[in-house]
């Protein structure tokens, strides 16, 4: 009880701020129209960017290689039969830094094209994020397949028409469709050389007249090694960062 008012008491005392606040230092919404495009004022403009970073676990996720990376890592570590090892944060933390290793000349072009021209205030906001959507929305398009991009325009009862000419909101769905599918095909044939050697213990063990034995934990240190000495982290993540198409 007595945490619960406390926290009703700080909540009171942070609206009593606000509204202190918003009386002292009323935010100007200020909206100038010409030539057709609007221009907000700064506190406007920073309500909006700090409003769009909500959505940036969503971007990250969704827009990104991210999806591919962390659903292929995830089925690795149980095609090896492995529970909790590598933990998620080891998977989440590698598949992060994979992920911004692919995105590397995409954020670059975002950056050269979008963020320094509108820092050097030599682009509108409107237009900024017009610019900056234009690399991302090229690499969704590379990774995306036709018919995931038509089933998705269907659903939207929209004409079929070129990827480059397609709005997000068809865009991204199809992606991650698309990004689905390739993942688990990579997780297909990660799957293969373990399921053998899961077969080929139980069949031993069968024929030894041992079945109290786990045939998982006999199988376990053989598929070990095995993705050891075949160099497993190496083949998988360059074959991973390869599937992309895109050069650092």
């Amino acid at each position: 009880m007595s945490r619960a008012l406390r926290a009703l008491a700080a909540a009171a005392g942070l609206l009593a701020c606000a509204g202190a606040w918003a009386q002292a230092s009323p935010l100007g919404v200020v909206a100038q129209t010409s030539g057709g495009t609007t221009t907000y004022s700064v506190p406007v403009q920073t309500l909006l960017v700090f409003g769009a970073l909500s959505f940036l676990p969503a971007v990250l996720l969704l827009m990104t290689s991210f999806t591919r990376l962390i659903i292929v890592l995830s089925l690795l570590r149980q095609a090896l039969g492995l529970q909790s090892t590598p933990p998620n944060q080891v998977l989440v933390g590698l598949a992060l830094f994979l992920t911004f290793f692919v995105m590397g000349p995409t954020m670059e072009k975002i950056y050269n094209e979008a963020l320094l021209p509108y820092n050097e205030q030599k682009l509108g906001f409107e237009e900024a994020v017009a610019r900056g959507s234009e690399p991302l929305k090229a690499f969704m398009v590379k990774q995306t397949r036709a018919g995931d991009l038509a089933l998705f325009q269907r659903i939207a009862n929209q004409p079929a028409a070129p990827a480059a000419e397609t709005p997000l909101r068809i865009l991204v769905p199809a992606f991650v469709t698309s990004e689905l599918k390739t993942a688990f095909q990579i997780g297909f044939l990660v799957f293969i050389p373990f399921i053998v050697i899961d077969l080929i213990v139980a069949s031993v063990l069968m024929s030894m007249g041992m079945m109290m034995l786990s045939p998982v934990l006999i199988a376990l240190p053989f598929k070990l090694m095995l993705f050891v000495l075949a160099d497993g982290w190496n083949l998988l993540i360059g074959s991973l960062v390869g599937s992309f198409g895109v050069v650092p």
